[in-house]
């Protein structure tokens, strides 16, 4: 392309008249335009750049361009924050209203101090999908379980539902009902990878109030009625506290493994793209496991603790490292 043709090529960027936006992503990284140069339509389509990581140096500099950090909040080790990459020159770090949220164009969550089993956790590894059969999950999964809730990783659970913290971020608090005294209930929160302003990406979490449920594992035919109960209540929370978005656009699952072993619920809209989060051998949806439930042979304290299960964990795991990598090495 000659030196010409390249400028009249950039000059065409300029002279775009916006009528509409057509569409955008759940994270704003990518938007559709529509307009017209010279009275024709065009469409412009705005992607957002990669992050430069080819160098310590340009990490660095990604680091020292961070301005205008507003916190959203914090619990424990865990801090998020909305922020700018603009010039230093128009730095400003008094977490007002206004200028900053319009221009923040970075979600930013801050573990500190953290463990080195976060520091495995965010590296790059490979990724196994293994299968969980009872005897596996009896014999060397709950006992793990059991250790990591010793450890106090639930310390941030509990400080919200007792009431010590983040009590300004709960979007609902549900009791439960008469008959179950209070045990069904949930506080419902914002994850902490939502920026809580694009609806085509919420996610929340419904933390629940009872405590003996760790993880999906934990789930018996006797729940069913707790389940069905719980999953109306949390979507009627979500559309009371969002009422731009109906039951039908929400949807409902659980992880396991989870992150941490107290049974919660993500709460996502339909249109959030299915990432690693979402992906098969990750999320169970709420209504497939009280469907499974309810179907299962046998009495009242049947339940997934019975079932074989297939899911995917890293290599730097230590489920993978302590379980799952030797049990591989034996057979």
């Amino acid at each position: 392309m000659s030196t010409k043709d390249k400028a009249t090529a950039e000059a065409l960027i300029p002279l775009f008249e916006i009528e509409r936006l057509l569409n955008k992503d759940q994270h704003d990284r990518r938007i559709a335009l529509l307009g017209r140069i010279h009275g024709k339509h065009g469409l412009l389509i705005i992607e957002r750049a990669a992050f430069a990581t080819e160098s310590p140096e340009a990490l660095r500099a990604l680091h020292a361009a961070i301005t205008r950090v507003r916190n959203l909040g914090n619990n424990d080790i865990y801090h998020w924050y909305m922020a700018s990459t603009s010039s230093p020159s128009s730095n400003n770090n008094s977490g007002e209203e206004g200028e900053d949220e319009i221009s923040a164009d970075l979600k930013i969550n801050l573990i500190w101090p953290c463990t080195e089993e976060h520091i495995r956790k965010y590296s790059t590894q490979t990724l196994r999908m293994v299968t969980e059969t009872p005897q596996i999950y009896r014999e060397y999964v709950r006992p793990y379980m059991e250790r990591k809730r010793a450890e106090g990783r639930l310390n941030w659970v509990y400080n919200i539902l007792e009431g010590r913290s983040e009590q300004e971020n709960v979007i609902a608090r549900d009791y439960g009902t008469d008959n179950n005294n209070g045990e069904g209930g949930f506080h419902l929160l914002p994850d902490l990878n939502w920026d809580r302003k694009t609806m085509g990406a919420l996610h929340l979490l419904a933390l629940v109030h009872r405590r003996d449920i760790w993880s999906l594992r934990d789930l018996r035919k006797k729940d069913v009625p707790y389940l069905e109960s719980l999953r109306e209540r949390v979507l009627d929370a979500t559309v009371k506290a969002y009422p731009e978005l109906e039951t039908d656009q929400l949807k409902l699952y659980v992880h396991y493994q989870p992150t941490y072993y107290h049974f919660h619920i993500h709460v996502v809209n339909v249109m959030l793209e299915a990432g690693m989060t979402q992906s098969v051998g990750k999320a169970f949806g709420l209504e497939n496991l009280i469907a499974q439930l309810r179907v299962m042979e046998g009495g009242p304290e049947t339940g997934l603790a019975d079932v074989s299960l297939s899911y995917v964990v890293g290599d730097e795991s230590e489920l993978w490292r302590e379980i799952f990598g030797p049990l591989k090495a034996k057979s």
